[in-house]
């Protein structure tokens, strides 16, 4: 095979990687000069921005004022396992997977709770499951976007509207970038470090009035650690909806949260911040339809993410890999090798802060990559003849 020519033009950005995320554009150190730091959170001035915070959030979000929203330790991890310790086991729950961290939740639930009425619905990577087969009587657990897998639910049509079970959504890798319908949703977990590309180890919990009414009238049979209580005297502690923390937050961080946000209101919210990552993977999509040697893992259009692309490459399992070590070295693209779980390929994050100029100067760099680590690994890429 003829060697490609390296290309000229770089990513101003080369950070493609699926969380923590790209940084807004334009972020800088000076963006934190105001953080309350060195004071504690319970200040009234700590309290102020994390209130500011969660009121950010909701106008950003569009998250109804129905709805409770509130920082919680341990980054989105720490949000759905909260969700999921305090609030399953009073009925039956059907456990949708097709990726990494679902069947984590699997696991959880069906290794650390022991829950015994639990159905799973999964499907291998690339897939959904029959979401046909949920049953409104029951609990749903379920990530709106498989960030290791780039299958998404197209919408949130399978949820009945007239249910009696919760529907616990994972949403780390789709909020801000994906169109979610909070009318279907009970209890919603994301990190700051996805799609706004915030800092590490803070989580969001997003609770309905349905989620609400569980936990307050519903006891877990099994102990809950302090950083999982929500109720105090079997009624919610509404104060950890507004601004005060299960533990002490990071207030550079919390600034840093402020700093993503106040971007995002200023390129116009949530429609512009979809439609910044639609654009992002339609670049990324159109140069796969015309590349022979790559795919899509998400076979069904509808269902692909917007946001952590996955891609398959024809050939040996390590082309992924190789091309991935490659381009980092060349300064080109960071952190885009597939997840260690996934089937080999590449990840490319396409989210709300990437911009879509270096999706287009990523590209040529990918097939460069491609011709040189199939050149140096010769017959052996070779198809017998």
């Amino acid at each position: 095979m003829r060697a490609l020519q390296k290309p000229d033009r770089r990513p101003a950005r080369p950070f493609f990687s699926s969380g923590p995320c790209a940084k807004i554009p334009g972020w800088s150190l000076q963006k934190l000069q105001n953080a309350v730091i060195g004071r504690s959170h319970r200040s009234s001035e700590g309290k102020a921005r994390l209130r500011e915070a969660l009121a950010r959030t909701r106008e950003v979000l569009e998250i109804p004022d129905s709805h409770l929203i509130g920082i919680v330790p341990g980054s989105d991890t720490g949000a759905v396992e909260l969700a999921l310790w305090t609030m399953l086991g009073q009925r039956g729950v059907d456990m949708l997977a097709w990726e990494s961290f679902g069947l984590s939740w699997v696991n959880d639930v069906l290794k650390q709770l022991r829950l015994t009425d639990v159905r799973v619905l999964d499907a291998p990577y690339g897939s959904l499951p029959d979401l046909a087969q949920v049953d409104p009587q029951r609990d749903i657990v379920f990530a709106w976007n498989g960030t290791t897998s780039g299958v998404r639910v197209p919408d949130a049509r399978w949820i009945p509207s007239e249910r009696y079970g919760l529907t616990i959504c994972d949403a780390t890798s789709s909020v801000f970038a994906q169109a979610l319908d909070f009318s279907k949703l009970d209890a919603v977990s994301f990190s700051w470090q996805k799609v706004l590309g915030g800092e590490a180890a803070h989580g969001m919990l997003v609770l309905s009035p349905r989620a609400v009414q569980r936990l307050e009238s519903y006891t877990p049979p099994w102990p809950l650690p302090k950083i999982f209580r929500l109720t105090q005297g079997g009624k919610l502690n509404r104060g950890l909806f507004n601004g005060e923390t299960l533990n002490t937050p990071s207030m550079l961080c919390v600034e840093d949260w402020l700093a993503c946000l106040n971007w995002a209101r200023s390129i116009g919210g949530l429609e512009a911040l979809i439609r910044r990552a639609d654009t992002n993977a339609r670049v990324l999509g159109q140069w796969v339809e015309r590349t022979p040697w790559i795919e899509h893992l998400a076979r069904d259009p509808r269902a692909r993410s917007n946001t952590s692309v996955c891609l398959t490459i024809r050939g040996s399992d390590e082309i992924g890999t190789q091309i991935a070590r490659l381009l980092a070295e060349e300064q080109v693209a960071h952190d885009i090798a597939a997840h260690r779980d996934s089937p080999p390929g590449l990840r490319i994050w396409c989210g709300s802060t990437v911009e879509s100029e270096d999706i287009e100067a990523l590209l040529p760099w990918l097939d460069w990559g491609h011709a040189a680590v199939t050149n140096a690994l010769g017959s052996v890429e070779r198809k017998p003849q």
